[in-house]
């Protein structure tokens, strides 16, 4: 296949403004003629549906939670990239739209990323018009702090409540909506296909998780804003039902799978603790403003924290990366952690962990200061810990956190299915290799609030969208599919937990595919997966009825999928013999263990065609040219 990106010619920086004069439109009485699907309320979902819903479409908005407002975008902590440059401090579109490709390792797509760039100052006044709180210096402008990967501070915040007052203001606005009758909420229902009539997609076929029946809804248009696979490791800093099934659903009828394997370790989270649990607690990134990271120099020192003399303790990124010390981005951050723990030099009990020290931070600028900034994040390590981060260091260590890879899309963020658009993290197009921090709430508003109107608008614009029916044979044929699924999963009456898979293909996949990789040991995951997920439809016990509530059979559809699509994460990172961001190949690195690309081999986006389970998927590649940023080794010191 080949992979039109369709990016418009031009300056890079009159792109947008140039494809949005260019692009077909549809007048307002036209848009109340035409039903838009959106899957997904988190902040690219929410913000999509009230920009629509405003512009006059008929909107039909699915989540799988109890209320919009429960969207996995909430968990957001420290902030939302802006290039407003209120500090003063050298910031600008073209400053964040570089710091954006070179933390991504030179694999994003640049107009793509510029855009992104561009549109970041509408978001902030469009949030703070919606009465986000964000936090506010001494004369009244927005404050904004610092985040890894840039030397200027463009990160708005709430304290550490970004995204819940982030999500409370696209909610509002799409409640707005509901309230006119140009967006109607379907809540707990999950997408489980897409249907697909005449090559484009026109359907959905979803699961009311609380009557458990199967619905069928058509539209003209879809929007997956379903958000990342990060569960595939079973820990990881995503809620319990985050997932990937809608993104494999769509993936199975056509749409290809960009980039599975950058999925990136976040430095900042709670260490492990036991077996007992199911997900881990993020950090945010904003700590390591004042936080500093270190460990004991020397191997196996047990001693508190408190008691290490200045001189006996390693300040590793400070000391490896003077120019960015403490805030170089999260691939670095967590690599490093890993190699200092691996060393023997680890804190806890495990030895798993390194300490974000706030001592001096407190002593410089005193107590309130750091409880007005982080308060609320404190108070969350020390009721999960137990321990005051006032008093004594926080211990952290990297968990999976976010995820690059996707569904491929064009500058108009449509996949290779007419029809079906895909926004924000269930995308790949922004972030390349790494996400910098605060960017994805960056990207999800962009999408939802300032580019869907425009490309959506000129899909409907330009397609023949003749009326279709939930009567018609390809939704018959969706739901029957569905169906036989769910009846297989309850009849496999095994006698292992659907947990209990779904924690081994996790500790599967963080062993081989996770911070360090290598052709051996992904090679070992391409063989244990398919394994695991044998035994998986021969052994899991899925108990009660699919007539009803049962939320032991949602889970199983979900780690069904995962148990599919971890084999295409595993083949994309053992397709792609370089290191690069998150992805680090052991084979391919620097004298000093950095991460070594490949541009000669590796400078294109691998996009996956799904041939059945178990078959070898398609890999077609979008070059990746850079006319703006130069291709360089990326450095941090």
């Amino acid at each position: 296949m080949t992979l039109d990106s369709k990016v418009p010619a031009g300056p890079i920086a009159e792109k947008w403004d140039r494809h949005k004069f260019q692009v077909k439109l549809v007048n307002p009485a036209n848009k109340r003629k035409h039903t838009v699907i959106i899957v997904g309320t988190g902040l690219a979902g929410a913000s999509a549906a009230s920009a629509l819903g405003e512009l006059g479409y008929q909107v039909l908005s699915f989540c799988i939670q109890d209320s919009p407002r429960r969207a996995h975008s909430i968990a957001a902590q420290g902030g939302i990239n802006a290039a407003k440059n209120y500090q003063n401090d050298g910031d600008s579109v073209y400053r964040l739209f570089y710091d954006t490709v070179k933390g991504g390792d030179y694999r994003s797509r640049e107009a793509n990323v510029y855009r992104l760039a561009q549109i970041s100052v509408n978001i902030i006044d469009q949030c703070v018009a919606q009465g986000v709180p964000f936090a506010r210096e001494y004369g009244g402008l927005l404050d904004n702090r610092s985040f890894g990967g840039a030397q200027v501070s463009r990160t708005f915040y709430a304290r550490g409540q970004t995204g819940q007052q982030l999500l409370l203001g696209a909610y509002q606005s799409m409640m707005r909506q509901v309230d006119r009758g140009n967006v109607k909420v379907f809540a707990r229902r999950e997408m489980l296909d897409l249907v697909v009539v005449d090559g484009k997609a026109r359907g959905i076929v979803v699961r009311n998780l609380t009557t458990g029946e199967l619905e069928t809804y058509a539209a003209d248009a879809i929007l997956l804003c379903t958000g990342g696979y990060g569960t595939v490791f079973y820990l990881s800093t995503n809620a319990v039902n985050s997932n990937v099934t809608a993104s494999w659903r769509a993936h199975k009828r056509g749409a290809l799978f960009a980039n599975p394997c950058y999925t990136q370790i976040h430095p900042t989270c709670i260490p492990v603790s036991g077996e007992h649990q199911s997900k881990l607690t993020l950090m945010s990134e904003s700590l390591r403003n004042d936080g500093r990271v270190w460990v004991p120099k020397k191997k196996g020192d047990h001693r508190p924290p408190n008691q290490i003399p200045e001189d006996e303790r390693d300040y590793y990124l400070e000391r490896k990366y003077p120019s960015f010390g403490n805030l170089v981005p999260r691939d670095v951050a967590s690599r490093n952690a890993k190699q200092v723990c691996d060393d023997g030099r680890g804190v806890g009990e495990s030895g798993l962990a390194v300490y974000l020290d706030f001592k001096d931070a407190i002593g410089r600028l005193g107590r309130g200061v750091i409880e007005s900034r982080y308060g609320n994040l404190f108070q969350m390590y020390e009721k999960i810990t137990d321990e005051n981060p006032y008093e004594v260091p926080m211990r952290i260590f990297p968990a999976v956190h976010y995820t690059m890879g996707g569904l491929w899309v064009d500058y108009n963020l449509m996949s290779t299915v007419p029809g079906l658009h895909v926004l924000g993290e269930a995308n790949f197009s922004d972030h390349g290799a790494n996400r910098l921090g605060a960017s994805a709430l960056m990207q999800g508003l962009a999408d939802g609030y300032f580019v869907i109107p425009y490309t959506l608008g000129h899909y409907i614009a330009s397609t023949p969208l003749p009326k279709v029916s939930t009567d018609a044979e390809p939704f018959k044929e969706a739901k029957a599919s569905v169906q036989d699924r769910i009846n297989k999963l309850l009849a496999v009456k095994g006698h292992r937990t659907i947990r209990e898979f779904h924690r081994e293909l996790g500790r599967v996949m963080w062993d081989h595919v996770g911070m360090s990789r290598n052709a051996e040991g992904l090679q070992r995951a391409l063989t244990e997966i398919p394994k695991l997920r044998e035994q998986f439809w021969h052994e899991v016990s899925v108990p009660g009825t699919p007539d009803n509530l049962n939320q032991s059979l949602e889970h199983a559809g979900r780690v069904a999928d995962y148990l599919e699509f971890a084999e295409l994460i595993a083949l994309d990172a053992l397709e792609r013999g370089e290191s690069c961001g998150c992805h680090f190949r052991e084979e391919s690195q620097t004298p000093d263990n950095e991460a070594l690309r490949d541009d000669e081999h590796y400078s294109y986006a691998a996009a996956w065609g799904f041939n059945g389970v178990g078959q070898r998927p398609t890999l077609n590649k979008e070059p990746l040219t850079f006319e703006e940023v130069h291709l360089s080794q990326r450095s941090y010191k």
